[in-house]
Formats: structure tokens, sequence, C-alpha cells
């Protein structure tokens, strides 16, 4: 696992630094989508998360829900032109899952890209986004990741 100032990076998931979010493939053409343990850190104690719904089509660059703290509303942006196939009901019901669990629980929505999608190639992997997320915490003056108690990556 990879790691930059106590953030966790895992290293069979793809990222994509400035929309701080993470994609898992499914093996089946599809992506999991969440939001970094950068994200979760910079956004505090997040309240809401309101994942669009499945059947939906989101153009790159586009939100696939929206997450709100007690500092901080926003969107979680896709980082593919894609259709959602699902979303995690459990994040919009419990949102501390995206605190407690970014990288497991606090999956936000699953994605189908669209047939000649681009944008999974601005998705990179663990070493390679270190420098990336570096860059970036020092940009928004990120010290370091603050995991709350019981936290499982």
């Amino acid at each position: 696992m990879a790691e930059v100032k106590n953030c966790l990076l895992p290293d069979d998931l793809r990222y994509h630094v400035q929309f701080n979010v993470w994609l898992r493939g499914n093996g089946d053409g599809t992506f999991d989508l969440g939001m970094t343990d950068i994200a979760q850190t910079l956004a505090g104690s997040i309240i809401h998360c309101r994942p669009k719904k499945a059947g939906k089509q989101v153009k790159q660059g586009r939100s696939v829900a929206t997450v709100e703290s007690g500092k901080w509303v926003g969107p979680v942006k896709s980082p593919v032109t894609a259709e959602i196939v699902a979303r995690n009901d459990a994040v919009e019901a419990d949102a501390t899952l995206l605190n407690r669990s970014p990288y497991k629980e606090g999956w936000i929505v699953r994605l189908k890209p669209v047939e000649g999608a681009e944008g999974l190639e601005g998705c990179i992997e663990a070493p390679e986004a270190i420098e990336g997320f570096s860059a970036y915490m020092d940009e928004h003056d990120l010290g370091e990741c603050i995991h709350c108690e019981g936290f499982e990556g």
C-alpha cells in the first residue's frame, strides 16, 4: 500500500488526482468509484452523501454524487463518461462510511464507461499517484491525513 503524508493509497486501485477519486475494476467492464483518503480528510466529518441514481449517464468531469460535511459541500466527479449502473445506498444512509472506510464500504457508485469513452487513461496506479497527490496536498495546505476511530481504509 502506498502512502502520502499518512494518507493511504491501496495498490489495487487507479486514481484521478485532480478529482481526488479512485476506481476499482470489477472484472466485468464496470468500476466502483469513491473518494480518496485525502478527499475525506479535506472534507472533514461527512454528514451527507447523495449518489445519483442508476441508469443516469454522466460525462467525464461531471458529478456522480454530492457530498456535504460541516465545512464543505461539493461534487464527486467522474473521471470517465459512463453510465451509473449501481449506487451505494449505504453511504446515503450513513455518510460517515466515507470517513471510516473510503476504499471498502465507502464506494459511491458503480460505473460502466460508454463505448469509446476517454478518461481511464487519466487514472493512474498508486505508485504513480504519490507525486501528484503530494503536490495536491501541498497546494491545499493539507499536512497529513487524519483517521477517525475505527478507520478501515
